[in-house]
Order: structure tokens, then sequence, then C-alpha cells
């Protein structure tokens, strides 16, 4: 992926010569193509209807020009409080007043604090932006990409991520790292105090008879940095393994589902006929995730428990509209994570790596943290292979940055993009790691005709020269 900044506040494109010298090593080096976001609060940033994609047509044509691909994000969230975010790129100025105006329009945690960082999905169909709904405003957003790209869709903007929630995941915002709110490994907390998702679960309550169980979520649930034991609701034998919280459970976990299948039946019908991939990404939520109740999985809205695959109506639901499963932490191993926090990333991807493969629907990935070491480049390429499950249609790298560009470091790169291509056969040797995140489209990489190879002193030399 590309650096987050990669257009300017101003709408421009940023370092264009050291962005056109980096894109040149990577093609040098075997890379498919890059992944960008393309932000909403840029985009849209001066007024309801008002769109400005020139930045990032300049950055479509380079990229047509070197010979490569590019993926696009619909980044519908905000820029800034999460792992990795190295600049701040707020929701568009209207928008943040409209928020402003009806706070409850963004998500909101039972203490009452508000989250700006993306529409709340209870209000998916209520005008509450200007007389647009949000799904509107997201249809309306797509179609102007399309009108201004349609020419470039399907043979140099072949794939869109479509973003369906923080981060850009189909997800609650219920680990907030801005101002140490939450903490890892922390199990975090249901987002559905706002009063559009207080009157849905109060209706949804009253429809089976109970009342009661709308009144609001779990009262015994905790707080953001607590563990489950330390829970009512999510200890081993808690509220969560209950009819209420199984009432609960699929009420709070279905509209999810229902938000991302809402707006990918709308990009569906706006990207038609362009040859251009949909795709739409899920969080890989694996703390906790070897206790009975998977609590941190729960509070973000996936009902995955030790009884019940959370993950496999999710696929369903993307395989429907024909859309690839984008899923995080590819690298990470279990060995690697603190013992207090029962994390297992392994099993968390073999799990939807068989659930992709049960719904019919394609399994792309990403490293969740920015890594050089070897034992995440071989955890990745052992992910990519099929033995279990789906094998991944394509790679995301996170992130092209000064670092990737160091001379260790790319002669580390340069041989995963090699072993990528031969479906994983090679032996890499790689470096330290790295945590600072800054993604990059690495793909199963079957076109050989790449420009000229390019050997680390030459990119190492292109690059500095174009700062």
């Amino acid at each position: 992926m590309l650096p987050l900044d990669t257009i300017s506040i101003g709408g421009n494109l940023n370092k264009a010569r050291a962005m056109y010298a980096s894109l040149i090593a990577l093609k040098r080096a075997g890379v498919e193509g890059v992944m960008v976001d393309v932000w909403w609060g840029l985009v849209e940033k001066d007024g309801p209807l008002k769109y400005n994609w020139e930045g990032y047509a300049e950055l479509v044509k380079m990229v047509q020009k070197l010979g490569l691909k590019l993926q696009v994000v619909m980044s519908f969230h905000q820029c800034g409080g999460n792992v990795g975010d190295s600049c701040s790129i707020p929701l568009p100025p209207w928008v943040l007043e409209e928020m402003s105006n009806n706070p409850d329009i963004v998500y909101t945690d039972k203490s009452g604090r508000r989250n700006p960082e993306y529409i709340s999905l209870g209000c998916d169909s209520l005008p509450v932006l200007k007389g647009r709904t949000p799904i509107q405003v997201y249809s309306d957003y797509m179609r102007s990409f399309r009108e201004r790209f349609n020419h470039f869709l399907g043979e140099v903007i072949v794939e869109v991520q479509v973003g369906l929630g923080p981060c850009g995941e189909l997800r609650y915002p219920s680990y907030p790292e801005s101002n140490g709110t939450w903490r890892f490994p922390g199990i975090g907390e249901f987002q559905c105090y706002d009063k559009y998702m207080r009157a849905s679960l109060a209706a949804t309550a009253v429809a089976i008879g109970k009342t009661d169980w709308g009144l609001g979520g779990p009262h015994d649930a905790g707080q953001y940095n607590q563990f489950p034991e330390d829970t009512g609701f999510f200890q081993r034998d808690g509220t969560w393994n209950t009819e209420y919280g199984d009432f609960f459970l699929e009420w709070y976990s279905g509209k999810l589902v229902d938000h991302g299948d809402k707006i990918l039946s709308a990009a569906k019908g706006i990207f038609a006929g362009t040859g251009a991939i949909l795709s739409g990404k899920v969080a890989g939520i694996h703390w906790h995730y070897k206790t009975r109740s998977h609590a941190a999985e729960l509070t973000a809205g996936y009902y995955n428990t030790r009884n019940r695959d959370g993950y496999l109506l999710i696929a369903q639901m993307l395989s429907n509209h024909k859309v690839v499963l984008n899923f995080t932490c590819m690298e990470m191993r279990d060995g690697e994570q603190p013992e207090r926090a029962h994390c297992s990333p392994e099993g968390l991807v073999r799990q939807v790596k068989m659930a992709t493969k049960s719904a019919g629907t394609q399994l792309a990935g990403e490293n969740a943290l920015e890594r050089y070491d070897s034992g995440a480049y071989s955890q990745v390429l052992a992910t990519s292979r099929a033995d279990s499950g789906n094998g991944l249609a394509a790679f995301t790298y996170l992130r092209m940055n000064k670092r990737l560009f160091e001379a260790e470091n790319w002669s580390n790169f340069d041989e995963f993009v090699k072993s990528m291509s031969e479906g994983g056969r090679t032996t890499t040797r790689l470096s330290e790691s790295d945590t600072s995140r800054s993604n990059l489209y690495v793909g199963i990489i079957n076109d050989h005709n790449v420009i000229k190879k390019m050997n680390v002193s030459e990119a190492v030399l292109l690059y500095k020269l174009s700062m």
C-alpha cells in the first residue's frame, strides 16, 4: 500500500518525483501493482457532491505509464487514531458539521464516548447527511469515481476495495486507540449506544416479546481494557452463553452484516461491467481467540465463539456479491504473542480460510504490522498456499516507505516478491522487524514481463535521488 498521505490535503499528488522513482523500483522488483486509499475526507471535502479527483488522476496515469496495476480503497473512514496512522485526514468538514449538530450519527459506547471515525450504521437508511442517507452518500461517491475513471477501470484500476467501517474494515470501532482509550489486549466495548442503534435494539426486543432486553446493551460486559474473566458477560460460562446473550449478539452482529450487504449491493451495481474486482476487508482480531467467548471479536461485531462460526456468514454475504474477502494478520504466529492475551492468529487465519472456501469466495490478505523479518515473510508464504481452506488470491504488503528502500530491507523484499511469484517455493532470508506501518500490493504474481531487473544499489540510489 502506498503512504497514507499519497494525496495532500489540497488534493494534489505528494512528492511526485519520489513516487515515480519508487514505482519504477517496485515494478523492476516484480511487484504487480500498488494500493491507495481514496479518502472521502479529501475528495468531497468542499461540500456535498463536490468531488476533486485530480490528485488521484495524476497517480492513475503514473501507474498506467509504468505498466503497474492499481487497487483503490473507497475510504469512508477518518485517518488518525489507529495503529500506524501517520497522518490525520478527518471526514469531510460538512459531515463533521452534521456530527456536531447531531452527535448520535456516530458510534457511541456505554459511557457516552463518541467516535468520529465513521458514521454509525444505525442511521444507514436515514437522511442525516444534508438530506442524503449514508448509503446514498457512499453510492454517489463511488458513482462519481466510476464516471471519472471509467476508461481505467478493469485495465489499470483492477480492484476496488469498498470501505465498510473503521480502518475500512467491516467492524465496529470497539478498540479505539486514540487518547489511550483501549490498549492491547483489552476486550473492547460494544458500540450500540447512539439513539439509532438503541431504537433498533428496542424494536427487535419488542418484536420477540422481550421488551426488557431492548433497554440497552449488556450491563456486565466490562470495560475496554479488561480481560474476559473480569466480566460477567464474557467469562467462561458468562451471559454470552445464555438466551439473552444470543439475542443481543445475533442482533449486534446481524446489523453489521446488513451494513456490509447494503454498501456492497450498491457497489456491485455501480461497478458492474467495468471489469474491476470488488473486495471488502475483515479485521484479524486474534487476541482472546483461545477463550470460549472470543470477547474481542464479539465487541467488534463478529459473533464467533468456541461453539459458533462467525466468519462463515460474513463470507457468504461477500460471496453473494462476488466480493473478495481481504483479511489481516497473515504474517503473525501464535508463538510470537504474549501468553496472557490468549492469541491465535494462526487459528483465526485457518478458520477464515475454511469459511471462504465453504462460502465460495476468494481470500486475499495483508500483514497487520509492518515486518521485515524472515519469520513474518515465511508465515505469509505458508499462508498463501491452499493447504487447508482457500489459498490467497493476492497479498497486500504494508507498506511503501523509506525503510523499504534501505539496502538490506530492499534485498529482503525483493526475495519475498520472487518467492510469492513462484508460489512460495523460494526460501527467503530477511532482516529484523519494523512496527511503523507505511501498503503495497504484491499479488500472486504471474507476470514476469517486467522492466529490467534493478539491483539493490540501483533501487536505493534511485529512491535517494528522487527525494
